[in-house]
């Protein structure tokens, strides 16, 4: 495998790039000794500022230029007020951090605005009847696409088959995708367009169900999915830049400032700097790119792994791989059977050869690698490669190999995490989702490796946290209740399901805070408030830190702050901001 080059060291250039954003915060003018401060931006008091640093919880904050200028006490507040400084009266609600999400996919958020929302349907006739209403508005012929459908949320938990989806939608090629974005469903049409029929051979990576008579049901699994590729005619970049700019207002209206994008494409990333450069693009991005882009083998391409902008926006230095499926999906793959279909493990999207190929040229190439892995099986495959590739590295690489989601674990697997320096990249939302079926999955012995935030904590790792949206609800504060709670928003099972794999609060804050900022190598600029930081902000309808558990469901963003500006604010006129959608 041929990568782009690029001068220097990557390890020493990260090394030296820390050290010099560390020695800019000494200098800025925003220290806290200041004797005669320039006045504030934005002055904050009234409320608890939860720094997440060793200062602790203070009462003030005040921004300026877009960093942090001061924290501390709201007795010297008024030091920092000038004419043209806003102050906002906290009036007990809690500031915090910008929020980040360290595992979504921008572009599907962006898409799922568009396509028929099916997440909620709790039957199959709910799914038709959606994408019948949506078919009835396009001209025949028009493709339908959809997202969201869960079957294990339906009376009749069986994969559904296209014939009532055929039948009332004939004239129009249909394809759904399944909430984890792992199985699709198509209706006659989308199969006849891709010339799909009982002699069709799944593709290795995937699976076709089938019916009693061999033919299709309809129920594409993982790599069939691709049978389909090409097919719907892909929408033109100014409608992708216009959907993703409203996919943006609506993360800053969940009090997101940075995201880490799992698994994109180079062409994905330029419509990313062309958001950024006509100030469209009011988050930071951690951008991975999807092993299999090109540019990753054209030894000619040289594509840096910093700033692609100047504005510390989009930062490519990242490369995202598939060892299995999902679970819900059964193609996690797994040690031993699935519970629920005796005889089949999963799904190998990658084996060891292919992950320890490119981990190997990854740490060559000075790339951050993060590999989706939800199975026992999986993880342990990923976690092998990784410890071979990385054996010899001296500390100073630090070079913070991911696993994506680690849902599901062998206990002897958990401290190897920690060990080897790999970050477990989790999502509460997915254990909630999970729950009411995954003991049918994998069995009760199997669940103490499932979700098993604790355990990991205890072996020594940190783990940033996301929503992996559209799989999920983009809401941090979802995450947030579930990562502090284990039970879903109505608060069921009662005290949690198996609650002694909780993050406690401060844990839980870290987890979308300060440790995504470590898994993006912006644990400098970004995670936490202190003087010199970025000034990516959120502020709470109440505080985490003191409400009640069950309460924090409740919880509001009231406004975001990215790069010092607002730019959501709850309630107010449509040029300042627009209500969350909660």
């Amino acid at each position: 495998m041929r990568a782009m080059t690029r001068s220097g060291t990557p390890w020493v250039r990260r090394l030296l790039g820390a050290a010099c954003a560390a020695l800019a915060a000494c200098a800025s003018p925003a220290a806290t000794d200041d004797p005669a401060p320039r006045p504030a931006d934005l002055l904050f008091t009234g409320g608890p500022v939860h720094t997440l640093t060793d200062a602790g919880t203070v009462s003030a904050l005040a921004v300026r230029d877009g960093r942090i200028a001061w924290t501390g006490d709201a007795r010297d507040a008024d030091a920092w007020a000038g004419p043209d400084t806003r102050r906002v009266d906290l009036a007990g609600r809690a500031l915090l951090p910008g929020f980040a999400d360290s595992h979504i996919h921008l572009e599907g958020v962006a898409a799922q605005l568009a396509d028929v929302d099916l997440v909620g349907t709790t039957s199959f006739a709910a799914v038709v009847e959606r994408t019948a209403a949506r078919a009835a508005l396009r001209p025949a012929g028009a493709w339908i696409l959809g997202r969201g459908w869960d079957q294990n949320d339906w009376a009749d938990t069986a994969f559904p088959t296209h014939d009532a989806l055929s039948a009332a939608v004939p004239d129009h090629p249909v394809l759904l995708d399944r909430i984890d974005g792992h199985a699709l469903l198509a209706n006659a049409a989308a199969m006849a367009a891709a010339g799909v029929d009982r002699d069709t051979t799944a593709p290795s990576g995937g699976r076709i169900l089938r019916d009693a008579e061999c033919a299709p049901t309809g129920v594409f699994v993982d790599d069939a999915m691709r049978l389909f590729d090409g097919l719907v005619p892909p929408p033109s970049d100014d409608l992708r830049l216009a959907r993703l700019v409203e996919a943006v207002r609506l993360l800053n209206a969940y009090g997101l400032t940075s995201v880490h994008d799992a698994g994109t494409s180079l062409d994905a990333v330029r419509l990313f700097e062309t958001l950024a450069r006509r100030d469209d693009l009011t988050l930071r991005l951690h951008v991975m790119l999807r092993a299999g882009e090109p540019a990753l083998r054209d030894p000619g391409d040289d594509l840096p792994t910093d700033d692609l902008t100047g504005q510390g926006l989009v930062k490519v230095r990242a490369i995202k791989l598939s060892a299995d499926g999902a679970l819900g999906s059964r193609g996690a793959a797994l040690l031993e059977d699935y519970t629920d279909e005796p005889g089949h493990r999963g799904l190998e999207l990658a084996d060891r050869d292919e992950v320890l190929e490119l981990a190997r040229f990854a740490v060559a190439d000075g790339w951050q690698l993060a590999t989706h892995a939800i199975g026992d099986r999986a993880n342990r495959v990923v976690l092998d490669a990784y410890e071979e590739a990385l054996a010899g590295l001296p500390p100073s690489a630090d070079p913070r190999f991911r696993v994506e989601h680690a849902q599901i674990l062998h206990p002897d697997d958990v401290p190897r995490f920690a060990a080897l320096g790999v970050l477990p990249s989790m999502q509460a939302q997915h254990q909630t989702s999970d729950m009411p079926w995954a003991g049918e999955r994998l069995g009760e012995e199997r669940l103490e490796g499932a979700y098993a935030w604790r355990s990991l904590r205890e072996a020594g790792s940190i783990i940033p946290g996301g929503s992996d949206a559209p799989v999920e609800v983009p809401d941090p504060l979802l995450g947030l209740h579930a990562a502090v709670t284990r039970t879903d928003v109505d608060g069921h099972p009662p005290g949690g399901w198996h609650a002694e794999q909780r993050l406690t609060r401060e844990e839980a804050l870290r987890h979308l805070t300060t440790w995504p900022a470590h898994a993006a190598f912006d644990e400098d600029r970004l995670g936490a408030l202190a003087p010199g930081m970025l000034a990516d902000l959120v502020v709470l309808s109440g505080d985490p830190l003191a409400v009640p558990a069950d309460a924090l469901r409740a919880l509001a963003v009231d406004m975001t702050v990215f790069d010092g500006r607002v730019v959501f604010e709850r309630g107010a006129a449509p040029g300042r901001g627009r209500d969350a959608p909660r």
